[in-house]
């Protein structure tokens, strides 16, 4: 992030707290309380069957923690806007079981300012992102802009802890490998692993990937897939980047089975699992593979339904908290 715009963000997040740290007056004075919250980040999503999948996740952690706040943010501006949209209509979308807390969802810097105005000054950010790529590492420069906030008079800091746990298959560093994050992911598909073994299919996920960020998280995913389930073939590609449809293709055309159980390898079973990966369009997945000759079974259901994968979340929040400090009950 250049400099001048760097300025211009911690401007921002002094206006949206109130100024009053700079001036030792209002609702700062609450900041000596340390209360502690969370506040799970998830990309989002607009399909309203696909929430489930992150309300999921957010009682996962509630449960985990009844006496701690619990808030949600979206790190998509173009999937906020949409819901802002739909704001002017809000009986259509609460009617159809949209959380509030969804449809009135607010960008991170809204949804810190709230809980600094509702006193908590101990927070655990947690993304609810696949891995540490694009959104993620966004998400932890905004908190490195929020750790990095310094008052003339320290009891004016408006916040004591702010700390960004790591997302589900993990993150660069040594302090918790990946490789352990992956395996404990793969655990929790083991279900899905049964139900592609009894059906004699191949399981294939879709990942969303990213064109210019490529990890090597998904073949390294799709590796341990297969030592842990020997008996079923995993396959793992992308919509953006590598690997793509047509790389696993190349590599299932020598394989007797033409059975596939087709899954989002995403929190979510938004816009990309409903057309990109199942929808009628001659170029989704389901429609390329089924005209190679596949029959094709595709399960609208994102990670985040899947209750042993919401958990790990909890794991994750767990282990950051511990590490700053901050009490969760």
């Amino acid at each position: 992030m250049k400099s001048n715009c760097k300025v211009f963000f911690l401007a921002m997040i002094i206006c949206l707290l109130g100024g009053s740290a700079a001036f030792g007056s209002g609702s700062m004075a609450k900041s000596g309380n340390g209360n502690s919250a969370i506040i799970l980040a998830s990309f989002g999503t607009t399909v309203p069957e696909a929430v489930g999948a992150i309300t999921n996740i957010t009682a996962t952690v509630r449960n985990a923690y009844p006496e701690t706040e619990v808030r949600i943010t979206f790190t998509s501006n173009i999937i906020r806007s949409i819901w802002k949209e739909r704001q002017a209509e809000p009986d259509t979308w609460i009617s159809r079981g949209i959380p509030e807390e969804v449809l009135y969802v607010k960008n991170f810097i809204a949804t810190v300012g709230d809980l600094l105005e509702d006193g908590y000054t101990n927070i655990v950010v947690q993304p609810t992102h696949m891995f540490f790529m694009e959104q993620s590492h966004d998400l932890q420069q905004y908190v490195n802009g929020l750790v990095s906030i310094r008052t003339m008079k320290p009891r004016w800091k408006p916040i004591n802890k702010i700390v960004m746990g790591r997302p589900a298959l993990g993150r660069p560093g040594d302090l918790y490998p990946y490789h352990d994050d992956v395996e404990a992911v793969c655990e929790t598909l083991a279900k899905d692993a049964e139900e592609a073994r009894l059906a004699g299919a191949l399981l294939v996920y879709m990942g969303h990937g990213n064109e210019h960020w490529s990890t090597g998280i998904y073949a390294e995913t799709e590796k341990k897939m297969r030592e842990l389930y020997p008996e079923i073939k995993t396959f793992i590609g992308v919509v953006e980047g590598a690997p793509t449809l047509a790389d696993l293709m190349s590599r299932m055309k020598h394989l007797e089975s033409k059975k596939i159980i087709l899954r989002p390898f995403m929190i979510v079973a938004g816009d990309h699992a409903t057309n990109d990966m199942a929808g009628p369009e001659v170029d989704s997945w389901k429609s390329v593979l089924t005209e190679a000759g596949y029959k094709v079974d595709a399960k609208l259901e994102g990670l985040g339904s899947n209750d042993q994968f919401a958990a790990l979340f909890v794991d994750h929040i767990a282990d950051v908290a511990k590490d700053a400090g901050i009490l969760l009950k």
